[in-house]
């Protein structure tokens, strides 16, 4: 007598458009996150990751992210940022303006490009977060650019590798499942 056959299940390849579509805002929420870590020093050190992430994210894929989302996720990061509320909101949308009119006027552009225009972004981003942050200082002092140099070069050199990790979680976001149906 046979053994009687059992029922394999048949798998089917899907693609999920909903973790197609979050992936870049959760990664970019996630690295808004990432300047949390207690790192004891006297200036500014850490990159803004969630900057450094929406930038490597709108060149990577100009489309994918509309333009209004620079206020939305500004938003989230001035509040985990302690930064005067309404200024990553102001500057995430500019850039998002910035980068929009840069993507039109230069279609093709290579890697090198890419870093310059990150680096001129990165550097005026931080420039322009402290002299907000100045501005909203009422204890009477100042902080000198000199202080947010560090932060600018650590923040321009690390830029490739947030670019290198963006591209990884792209080709994870856009990879097909294989599910039992």
């Amino acid at each position: 007598m046979m053994p009687a056959r059992t029922k394999t299940p048949k798998l089917v390849t899907v693609s999920m458009p909903w973790l197609a579509y979050a992936t870049p805002w959760a990664a970019i929420m996630l690295a808004s996150c990432l300047p949390l870590w207690p790192v004891i020093a006297s200036a500014p050190v850490m990159p803004p990751f969630g900057y450094l992430m929406l930038l490597a994210w709108r060149q990577l894929r100009p489309g994918l992210l509309p333009v209004w989302c620079g206020a939305l996720l500004g938003l989230f990061d001035d509040m985990v940022s302690g930064q005067p509320m309404g200024s990553a909101i102001t500057l995430w949308s500019a850039t998002m303006l910035a980068l929009d009119v840069i993507e039109a006027r230069f279609p093709w552009r290579n890697f090198l490009t890419e870093w310059l225009v990150a680096a001129v972004m990165i550097a005026i981003y931080i420039l322009l977060g402290l002299g907000i942050a100045n501005a909203a200082n009422f204890a009477g002092f100042a902080v000198m650019p000199v202080v947010v140099a560090p932060q600018i070069g650590l923040s321009i050199l690390v830029y490739p590798l947030v670019g290198r990790t963006v591209a990884a979680i792209d080709r994870w976001r856009l990879r097909r499942y294989r599910v039992a149906a």
